[in-house]
């Protein structure tokens, strides 16, 4: 009788075939905690009392490319600037640890880095407040190395609707159709995490490049707003797009979703906005969870998604976005950046194969790219730059 794959099975596999991993919020949380002083949250050195992230774990977790978020919160003043913070923030980073990150701007730098085992670094912009209703801007952004934009993030703007926010715009407006094909003329990924159903549909429908998801689960299986229906799901075959299936508990377990309503409205009543992940917080959300128990996801939870998501989607538009250092909780198993061979090692349990898993953690995410790269190239020999205004389009 066969044995069973074992997590050493699986750290092999990632060894030729590592995570493209679609979320990684550490920029933000070196904001928060020390300003970008990121000395003071060395990497290079063991950061487990204070991230999900440095460069051990993420070597264990068998991570070879990493799209860091260049988020701001879209509440917060000056969201350009701030967001321009972050990419200098991503750029320190890169110049620090030349021998383990590598700058990528394109499909073919993430194969180099991979062959020089590095770990290919690209930048995804999370929300498009950041470019404050300017194409300009989001042309800039592009210059600067960012490679998608989640559409919004928890709050509409003035062209689309985000999930968790009342619809207003109803999906994307005519300005919001505009930055869609300003994307694909540029070869930036459009990201519909964060986005309203009916934006999603929206982005799909004018979108002439494959979309991702760069952090969102099932909604079939967890009811979350911040999930994918399956009518969503059945179309990126015909998009090329890739769903990256995300580790948040609150996304992934229909009892965690219930938890996290109460303990968002406790931080609301303590005075802290639910996202807030301060010490202080912190503290305040410690206080909740000893009187609330929370409920727990686990590898095998994340890994009912991914299968849910394969029958619907097919395997060859999967991914992986972990959001770590952008979530207060984690799953059992998959507690920080070291954790992906606990889910290839349940998935190869599950019956996975591996040319399936090396599609999920690799292929998909770099081919998807490609893809936005040869739009661009046909969509720039056609048209120039759109120069088109909010107030122009949408009135």
């Amino acid at each position: 009788m066969p044995s069973l794959p074992s997590l050493e099975d699986a750290r092999a596999f990632l060894a030729d075939f590592p995570v493209v991993d679609g979320h990684n919020d550490l920029p933000w949380a070196l904001r928060e905690q020390v300003r970008y002083d990121i000395g003071a949250r060395d990497i290079a050195a063991d950061q487990s009392a204070h991230l999900h992230t440095d460069l051990a774990r993420l070597r264990a977790g068998g991570v070879g490319a990493q799209y860091w978020s260049v988020y701001v919160r879209s509440d917060l003043p000056g969201a350009v600037t701030a967001t321009l913070e972050q990419i200098d923030c991503v750029r320190q980073l890169i110049e620090r640890y030349p021998a383990d990150l590598r700058a990528a701007l394109t499909a073919a730098d993430m194969e180099a880095a991979r062959a020089e085992g590095r770990i290919a670094s690209l930048m995804g912009a999370e929300g498009g407040h950041s470019i404050d209703n300017s194409l300009a801007t989001l042309r800039g952004l592009f210059e600067l190395g960012v490679r998608y934009m989640t559409l919004t993030h928890n709050d509409n703007i003035a062209w689309a609707d985000s999930a968790t926010d009342e619809p207003v715009v109803g999906g994307l407006s005519p300005f919001g159709h505009e930055v869609v094909r300003e994307m694909n003329r540029l070869g930036m990924l459009v990201d519909l995490s964060h986005v309203a159903a009916t934006t999603m549909r929206d982005a799909l429908d004018t979108s002439t490049a494959p979309v991702i998801f760069s952090h969102s689960s099932s909604r079939a299986i967890c009811d979350h707003p911040r999930n994918i229906p399956d009518d969503v799901l059945e179309r990126l075959p015909a998009n090329g797009g890739v769903a990256m299936v995300t580790f948040v508990p609150k996304f992934v377990l229909q009892a965690a979703v219930d938890w996290t309503e109460a303990a968002d409205e406790n931080m609301r009543e303590k005075g802290f906005h639910h996202l807030d992940s301060t010490a202080e917080a912190m503290k305040v959300h410690q206080a909740f969870e000893e009187s609330h128990p929370r409920p727990v996801a686990t590898v095998p939870t994340v890994a009912d998604h991914l299968d849910h998501m394969r029958e619907v989607a097919g395997v060859d538009h999967l991914g992986i976005g972990g959001d770590y250092d952008g979530t207060a909780f984690t799953p059992d198993g998959l507690g920080d950046v070291s954790g992906y061979p606990n889910l290839i090692a349940e998935l190869l349990d599950r019956g996975w194969s591996k040319p399936d898993l090396a599609k999920l953690t690799w292929q998909n995410s770099v081919r998807v790219l490609s893809a936005a790269e040869d739009v661009a190239r046909d969509e720039q020999s056609r048209r120039g730059p759109s120069n088109a205004t909010l107030e122009q389009l949408d009135g």
